[in-house]
């Protein structure tokens, strides 16, 4: 999968278990889940077919509200999310925007310089710690 901004990293495994433990990481970290949103499910009610597909929407405002303040249009993109997903040899992936990418997008400026670092590193932690 290939797009600018994106980062994706394999996990060792299913999508469902790897976003309860992506849950289980960011509540633990005290970051507020605010969606668990099921596409392959959607699919089914839908009367289609998709792989394993999960996006989790998390975050807290001592994170977002820097980038927020800075630039109103990474509303956009906070909160965080973590797309995982199953490709068609059935190896389960984890996407997520980089934050450097989105301090780009959003012409970000010193004032949020260390937000964005601190949500970039909190993103390699997470993720890392839950496809592992």
């Amino acid at each position: 999968m290939a797009g600018e901004g994106l980062v994706t990293v394999a996990s060792s495994r299913p999508v469902g278990e790897t976003v309860d433990r992506l849950v289980e990481l960011a509540e633990n970290a005290g970051l507020v889940v605010f969606a668990r949103i099921d596409h392959a499910a959607n699919a089914v009610a839908a009367g289609l077919e998709l792989r394993p597909m999960q996006l989790l929407v998390f975050g807290h405002g001592r994170g977002g509200t820097p980038l927020l303040a800075d630039g109103p249009t990474s509303g956009l993109d906070l909160p965080l999310k973590v797309l995982a997903w199953e490709d068609d040899q059935g190896a389960v992936h984890v996407t997520y925007n980089d934050a450097t990418w989105l301090a780009e997008r959003h012409n970000l400026g010193d004032a949020s310089a260390a937000a964005v670092a601190a949500l970039g590193k909190g993103l390699v932690t997470l993720v890392g710690k839950a496809t592992e």
